[in-house]
């Protein structure tokens, strides 16, 4: 499979609360992170989200802070009862998105 991602990927171990923006009720969703770049998310769950709708998030990062952020959904794959999914961050603040990178990069360093 062709490789699309604009940034590098990482594992991070979280998880994030979601709700549909659009107005529609939704109860809360937890989700289990795959990865994660100052782009985007990729996560799975067993609650089926919409491709295309943007849902409100609160990340919790490595460091324990909470990132409020909107993910636009651009990727879906049933494997089983869960599905997988490919999120891209929408108007995420560059302060944000450098918290993420920062990881990033210290990782790299490490060799982790």
């Amino acid at each position: 499979m062709e490789e699309r991602r604009k940034n590098k990927r990482m594992e991070l171990i979280s998880t994030l609360t979601v709700k549909r923006l659009d107005g529609s009720e939704m109860s809360d969703v937890d989700i289990e992170i795959i990865d994660v770049s100052k782009t985007g998310v990729g996560f799975s769950c067993n609650v089926p989200l919409e491709i295309g709708a943007v849902y409100e998030s609160n990340l919790r990062i490595w460091t324990q802070e909470v990132l409020h952020a909107f993910l636009e959904i651009v990727r879906i794959e049933k494997q089983g009862n869960t599905y997988i999914y490919g999120a891209i961050f929408i108007g995420m603040p560059e302060m944000d998105a450098s918290r993420i990178e920062t990881y990033e990069t210290v990782k790299d360093q490490l060799g982790e």
